[in-house]
């Protein structure tokens, strides 16, 4: 029988929905405490935590001193409760970590993935080994959260191409829900850095952004009102093809390094614009580390130069109001380039977004793809409490 809004049972499990992420967003909290916070009585914030409490969900988390009276207890949600998965493949390895339900991270492993023949026995053989560090069966785990660099369906979830990762293709995910279950979501890895900098980075709290990755490859992870644009096809954001003055068009679309944009700050014109300023060669990113520590302002001027070209075309079109660089040329150049990447976008576009650096610590891929496991995981969990 269907729900019927402001049913004793709909509003049950809409409260108890909000507890949970109270709890999760603050740490444990007394009995009176989430009743302040919730808008419920103590009567009812008491019900609430022994339901929760009776289905697992919600634990003993100790005692906080009171005045005169009994210390209040401290309820959390229970860690062990449930758990997820969150993967990143790239082509030399696949790293996959296990976290509870409260986003604490209980194992991290990397496997070759030359270990297993295909796609899916490596995600297999690297979900295994996390689970057995972490001592957590694998039918715990509510959702498993992988990010590639190949373009997503986002009608089907399906990898429709991957240049660097050639074996995950259309009919891979259907294996992997098969072997893990339906809760298996393929992702792109720079929307998933887009996910990781709203969470935890310099746009957390911003609903219009975009991630300018800059790499071997050229990526945009784009966030428009709050969520990810992926376009119809999942091709949204693929940079590296934008066409560019004075560079050639591509001849042949199945050369990602062929893109015009690619060509203008890929690694080999950035190697050729440093030995013009005077940078012994070395692997790109020393580059733009060097070029930071010594000032070389030169080389920073045009790479700046460069990357503002895709910015102001993206500007145009999009006019997010805040572009974070990423990636490992975005990292290494830091607020320095930043700071020039804006200025120079501001002479050749008629809006000016600010430009920032990521924030996020550690691996931002991971952290985006754990992100994704952990709102579908709650999903599930915290909205089937009645």
């Amino acid at each position: 029988m269907s729900l019927r809004p402001g049913t004793p049972r709909l509003l049950r499990q809409m409260n108890d929905r909000a507890a949970l992420e109270l709890l999760v967003a603050h740490g444990p909290l007394t009995r009176g405490e989430l009743g302040e916070l919730t808008g419920l009585s103590r009567v009812t914030s008491g019900q609430l935590l022994a339901r929760l409490e009776e289905r697992g969900l919600v634990t003993m988390a100790g005692e906080r001193p009171g005045g005169r009276g009994p210390n209040a207890a401290l309820y959390a949600v229970d860690p062990t409760s449930a758990y997820v998965a969150a993967l990143e493949v790239v082509p030399d390895s696949v790293t996959a970590l296990v976290a509870d339900i409260t986003g604490t991270v209980v194992a991290e492993v990397t496997v070759d993935p030359s270990e297993a023949a295909d796609p899916v026995g490596i995600v297999r053989n690297a979900v295994l080994r996390a689970c057995a560090t972490a001592s957590v069966d694998m039918a715990r785990l509510r959702s498993f959260v992988i990010g590639t660099r190949g373009v997503v369906d986002p009608a089907t979830g399906d990898v429709r191409y991957s240049f660097d990762l050639p074996a995950w293709h259309v009919g891979v995910l259907a294996g992997l829900r098969a072997e893990l279950g339906g809760s298996v979501v393929i992702e792109n890895d720079v929307n998933l850095v887009a996910l990781a900098e709203q969470a935890y980075g310099v746009a957390k709290g911003v609903d219009d952004f975009v991630i300018l990755w800059t790499g071997v490859g050229q990526g945009l992870g784009v966030m428009l009102g709050g969520r990810l644009h992926r376009g119809i096809s999942g091709g949204a954001g693929e940079l590296g093809w934008l066409p560019v003055p004075g560079e050639p068009l591509p001849a042949d679309v199945t050369d990602p390094q062929s893109g015009s944009f690619q060509r203008l700050v890929g690694n080999t014109a950035l190697a050729e614009i440093a030995a013009g300023h005077g940078l012994a060669a070395a692997p790109v990113t020393d580059l733009v580390r060097t070029a930071v520590a010594t000032g070389n302002s030169g080389f920073l001027e045009d790479l700046a130069r460069r990357l503002a070209v895709g910015v102001a075309a993206v500007a145009v079109v999009l006019d997010p109001g805040l572009v974070v660089l990423s990636g490992d040329i975005g990292r290494a150049g830091g607020w320095e380039l930043a700071r020039r990447v804006e200025e120079a976008v501001a002479r050749i576009c008629p809006s000016r977004p600010k430009v920032a650096v990521t924030q996020v610590e550690g691996d931002p891929i991971l952290r985006g793809a754990l992100v994704a496991a952990l709102d579908q995981a709650r999903e599930q969990v915290f909205s089937s409490t009645v």
